[in-house]
């Protein structure tokens, strides 16, 4: 997935985080046809087709959203996902799905591509602090070398 396609499905991610668990799967659908906010997102060369994909995997994501904070919150200490920031969960979702769910994503790309989401879109301190929970995430789920 590259970079635009990853935001693409970070800010559905992000967005579903105001709306309540019954909504969601209504909302990604409302979200990834608004020609307005797709232009915003600077998302208009993104196929139709690769919306829905990317609907999908958005959807997914939610879906798992239990077992990612689970295993998010084992490793985050200090920093439960109740306590971080809407952005940084968001990313560290994302991130966490693909080291766990997606094979053709290592996962040294999802945690850099995480890292760079976060300097657009979390505070100062973020990017440092998503590197380092993601980072004992692959620990745990014994992917580093």
């Amino acid at each position: 997935m590259n970079r635009q396609k990853r935001k693409f499905v970070f800010e559905q991610l992000f967005m579903c985080e105001f709306y309540s668990p019954q909504e969601v799967e209504g909302q990604l659908i409302n979200l990834s046809g608004d020609e307005d906010l797709l232009q915003e997102m600077e998302s208009d060369s993104i196929s139709e087709e690769s919306r829905a994909e990317l609907r999908a995997r958005a959807a997914d994501v939610m879906s798992k959203k239990d077992e990612l904070d689970a295993l998010i919150n084992q490793v985050a200490t200090g920093w439960k996902t109740h306590r971080m920031g809407r952005a940084e969960l968001a990313v560290i979702r994302l991130a966490l799905y693909e080291m766990k769910y997606d094979d053709t994503v290592p996962y040294k790309v999802a945690i850099n591509e995480a890292v760079e989401l976060t300097k657009i879109y979390g505070g100062e301190d973020s990017p440092g602090f998503v590197n380092a929970v993601l980072g004992k995430l692959a620990d745990a789920l014994n992917l580093t070398e």
